[in-house]
Order: C-alpha cells, then structure tokens, then sequence
C-alpha cells in the first residue's frame, strides 16, 4: 500500500511531455519511473476527462458529456472509495473538481478552501482562473501534503492547457512551459518521494496547433503517463500504450482501498 499523488497536467500532450519535461525524462532514463503512453477517451475535453480519470468510466457512462455539464458526479469515483475506506483526500484543483466531487455549483467565496471530513475531497484549493501560475498549484500541493499528510492527494495545474489556448501546441511558449512545469515537479516529487508517496503525471487531453483539443487526433488523444514510486526502481521506458480508464483502479490498487465494480480497466501495475 502506498499515498498516491495524481499530477493531473491540463492539456499535457505525450510528445511534448516526452521532448520537453528533463527531470521526468532523467527519472526514466535512470530506471526511476515507468513511462506509457495514454490514449485518452472521447471527447478530448476537460470535465468529461476530469470525471473518466476518477471513475474509469467512458463518457458514456458516466454522462459528464461537455464542460457544460455542471453537477456533482453520479459514480462511484477515487475520492468517494477512498473516503469510505477511511482514508484522507486532498486537491490543488480547478473549481471544476469541486462541483464535480464536493458542491455545484461552485461558490467563489465558500469553496475556495475547505478542511471538512465529511465531504469527498476533504481538504481542498480550488482556483476559478485558468491563468493562475502553475506555481500557485505547486505550492498549495505542497503545503496539503506538508500540513495534512493526505492518502490522496490531486495536483491540477492549468498552465500547460492556458497556454496552449493561446499559442498553440506548435510554440516556443508551449514548450518552454512545459520545461517550467517540469522545474515545479523537480523541486517537490524528491519530498513527496521521502514521505512515501507514489507519484503519477499525467494529462486529461493534448492540444493541437490550432489552439484546441476535442477531436480524435492523437496531438489532442495521446498523453503521458509517468509513475514514480518510492524506493523501487521503474521499468523506464515501457512502450507500452494504456488506456485512461485504467488510472482509476490503478490508484485504487496502489493505496490499497477496494476498487469499485463499476471501474472499467484494470490496473497497470
């Protein structure tokens, strides 16, 4: 068993992840961490994906079809399962996870910060704009673990996808902020691997060089997938594609809480 951080990357394409992102890429290089590629499930939208990665469920099936879908998630998910196995849960998040796991909608002033064990994420930082530095997030992740110790902890920066809208997957931009993020990680993943965290980075979607993701490409459908783990070598680069439903049981089976019925994959390790 094992505390897992999710570092849910918005709009982090596998290829730029793989070009771009050193401290990730030495950690594989030097057997550290593992390394698949993700297809991702349809549409390559955010809220929809928000809810696949913690359900394991197609859009289909758990009906958060577009990001204009605004309620409270219907499924079994990671932070319900976690939260009635008795275990902590944590999110440096976009508002989109509070009204998808805690409330919607989303109250500027009374969901900003809550610390309340009756809700599914328990101790949460939510922010409303996409523009917020990567390391506002960080840095609230950081003081979540430091302060909580929580069993489950997601990191969602926007930064990667902000940019992108912007400039497009094809930019200097683009790419110089995936080496950003990249410093972020490196400056807390050592910390979070002391305390005995397993640590998973991946991406709801990619970007294309017109400034938008949802379609079926694979600039738009392929993200990375690195897992980190705690005094244990990885099998570097695997070669190995996986699909998005199966981080859900993945997590499940790591922290060692029963994985739902519903979850459609099987974990990867």
């Amino acid at each position: 068993m094992s505390k897992v951080i999710l570092i849910l990357s918005d709009g982090l394409r596998y290829d730029t992840a793989v070009e771009q992102m050193g401290f990730l890429g030495h950690l594989v290089e030097s057997n550290l961490a593992d390394l698949y590629k993700i297809v991702g499930e349809l549409p390559t939208m955010s809220r929809p994906m928000y809810e696949t990665t913690h359900t394991g469920l197609p859009v289909i099936e758990h009906g958060v079809y577009s990001n204009y879908v605004v309620r409270r998630s219907t499924q079994p998910n990671i932070f319900q399962a976690m939260r009635d196995a008795g275990k902590t849960t944590a999110a440096a998040a976009c508002f989109w996870f509070s009204e998808l796991y805690n409330h919607a909608p989303y109250d500027m002033v009374e969901d900003r910060e809550v610390d309340d064990e009756s809700l599914l994420i328990q101790h949460g930082r939510f922010y409303y704009d996409d523009a917020i530095p990567d390391v506002e997030v960080f840095s609230a992740a950081g003081m979540l673990v430091r302060k909580f110790n929580p069993d489950y902890l997601l990191v969602h920066p926007m930064g990667m996808d902000d940019t992108g809208h912007k400039y497009g997957a094809d930019s200097a931009e683009y790419r110089v902020h995936a080496i950003q993020q990249d410093v972020m990680m490196a400056s807390l993943i050592p910390e979070w691997l002391e305390r005995g965290y397993t640590i998973l980075v991946t991406g709801d979607h990619g970007m294309n060089a017109d400034k938008m993701h949802g379609g079926t490409t694979p600039d738009v459908r392929e993200v990375p997938l690195f897992i980190i783990r705690p005094n244990t070598l990885g099998a570097g680069n695997t070669g190995k594609t996986v699909s998005q439903l199966q981080l859900a049981p993945t997590i499940c089976r790591l922290i060692g809480i029963p994985i739902p019925k519903t979850m459609k994959g099987v974990s990867i390790l």
